[in-house]
Parts: structure tokens; C-alpha cells; sequence
């Protein structure tokens, strides 16, 4: 049974101050949890109902340090979620201090991207391509936000996403920069190589003017029809599927 202290605790780091200064958060849903139990993240707490926690694996269980049988309603009042009849986890986050750029993949820097939603389904979508790293703004939308975390569909597991001054970190590599800027080449007609950094900008003000010196290859998706633009997770799902064709 919950405590009305652990629901205050869990339902605190809904809230961005909270996560961090515990280095705690939340994952929900069966997708999420049974992703999260098959990675090397540690569990603090598993809330799952009884017909959930029957289903999974005992390794997978006794990975948890501490697991609580509870209700769907008890998972409504501690999460995010309007209908959760699986479970909900609170997971410890990774030390994110050592910054690695691998110099023979492909990394994601996104400047600026704000919206949950956007940044969740880029973490999807990068997971889907192999993309491993993905080098986010100190602007940019909280990679724990139960949002992101939901958006992502368990693909937060498998990517590392920092927090940095993208000036910093692309002022020092020697890697080729590809941004995405209207005034850019036709990505179709593009060379591109199999290793670099991937510029994407703000939703709705692009690639900031800061940032633009350090692109050594700007790149655009030729429009087509009448449509003012691309949401930023489409538009970098494009430019990758091109990458990597």
C-alpha cells in the first residue's frame, strides 16, 4: 500500500527541480516499464498492479530494490498518465558528466527543441536509425520530463542525451556539422558521410544565428507542396533516412 508520503515524494518529481535534485524519475505504462526493466538503468521502486507484475520475468523483478502492488487508481493519482493499468517506475538517472563524441558515427545536436513531444519522438526516431548520442541545448526541453520519456517509447534507454553549450562543443570538433537551414542544399543532392554532427533547430526560429558559423554543410528538404513547414521530429526523421541510404 502507498503511503501518503510516497505518493507526495512520487508525485513530486513530475516537477523538473525535484528530478534533478533527487537524480530521479518517472517511467509509465507497460511499454516504458518493461523497456526500462531490460536496461542497465537502476530501479528504485516498481508500482505495478498484480496482473502486471504476474507477467513479468523474476531476473526482471529482482532487479527492482523495492517493488509495491497497487491499483491502476493509485497509478492515475501518482503519474501522468489518465489510464495505466501496467505500472510506474522510478528509476535513477545515469551520470551524464563525460561527454563522448564518437568520431565514426553519426551524433544529433538539437538547439533549442522545447517541446517535449518533439524531443521524446526524436529520441525514437534517432534509436531508429542507430543513432546513439544526441547533444541537446541547456534550452532545451528536460530529457526526464515524463513527456519525453513517454514520446520516446522506450527508446530513451538505448540513446545518451546531454546537456551542453552546443557553441562549445561544435567550435571543438573536427567533425563535419550538417545544419538544417532553409538556405541550405537540397538534401537529395547532398554527399553526405557516414560520421558528423547533425544541427536541428528551434521549432519555430530554426538554428540559432550563433550556431549557423559552425555548420560546414547546410542542408534543406525541398518543398514541394503548400505547407509552411516541417515539425522538427519529421524533418530530422528525413534528413536521417537520407544519411543513411
Amino acid at each position: 500500500m502507498l503511503s501518503k508520503r510516497l505518493i507526495k515524494y512520487f508525485k513530486s518529481l513530475q516537477l523538473k527541480k525535484y528530478r534533478h535534485q533527487d537524480r530521479k524519475f518517472i517511467v509509465e505504462g507497460a511499454k516504458g516499464v518493461s523497456e526500462v526493466l531490460q536496461s542497465d538503468y537502476v530501479i528504485d521502486y516498481l508500482l505495478t498492479t498484480k496482473v502486471y507484475a504476474e507477467l513479468l520475468p523474476t531476473d526482471q523483478l529482482s532487479r527492482v530494490k523495492e517493488v509495491i502492488e497497487v491499483t491502476e487508481n493509485d497509478l492515475k493519482t501518482v503519474g501522468t498518465f489518465q489510464t495505466n493499468s501496467a505500472a510506474l517506475a522510478i528509476v535513477s538517472m545515469k551520470d551524464d558528466s563525460h561527454l563522448g563524441i564518437p568520431e565514426d558515427q553519426l551524433v544529433l545536436a538539437l538547439d533549442d527543441v522545447r517541446d517535449p513531444g518533439n524531443l521524446g519522438t526524436i529520441i525514437r526516431i534517432a534509436d531508429w536509425y542507430g543513432i546513439e548520442t544526441i547533444i541537446c541545448s541547456l534550452e532545451s526541453a528536460d530529457f526526464y520530463n515524463p513527456k519525453v520519456i513517454n514520446a520516446s517509447m522506450g527508446s530513451f534507454t538505448r540513446v545518451k542525451v546531454y546537456y551542453r553549450d552546443l557553441k562549445e562543443v561544435l567550435s571543438s570538433t573536427k567533425l563535419p556539422v550538417y545544419g538544417a537551414l532553409l538556405s541550405g542544399e537540397n538534401i537529395y543532392n547532398s554527399q553526405l558521410t557516414n560520421n558528423g554532427v547533425l544541427l536541428m533547430g528551434n521549432e519555430s526560429q530554426g538554428i540559432s544565428p550563433e550556431l549557423v558559423p559552425y555548420i560546414s554543410h547546410s542542408v534543406h528538404i525541398p518543398r514541394r507542396g503548400a505547407a509552411e513547414s516541417l515539425n522538427v521530429a519529421i524533418a530530422t526523421a528525413v534528413i536521417l533516412d537520407n544519411f543513411f541510404r
